[in-house]
């Protein structure tokens, strides 16, 4: 009976850290008058999720062209590397 019980806790306790795991980089919403710049993100200073992963916070690397950040409209295309992220249809 007892391992029984330390299975179940233990499953208990799985779910229960996925779940946390889940929700702790938030998408951020976008605010008026921002863009979406690929490319010139610092590593872990990321705004959301890409294909490599789902959450903000993740990029790996500086300057992977997969990584975005809002910046004020218009501002992308004037940094070296920026690319405007097109919008999802």
């Amino acid at each position: 009976m007892e391992k029984s019980k330390l299975v179940a806790s233990t499953a208990v306790a799985g779910i229960l850290a996925l779940g946390l795991a889940a929700t702790s980089g938030q998408a951020i919403a976008a605010k008026p008058g921002m863009e979406k710049c690929q490319g010139i993100v610092k590593a872990g200073q990321n705004d959301c999720g890409t294909s490599k992963h789902a959450c903000a916070g993740q990029a790996k690397v500086d300057g992977d062209s997969e990584e975005w950040v809002y910046v004020p409209e218009g501002t992308c295309s004037k940094i070296v590397g920026g690319k405007v992220k097109a919008a999802k249809k």
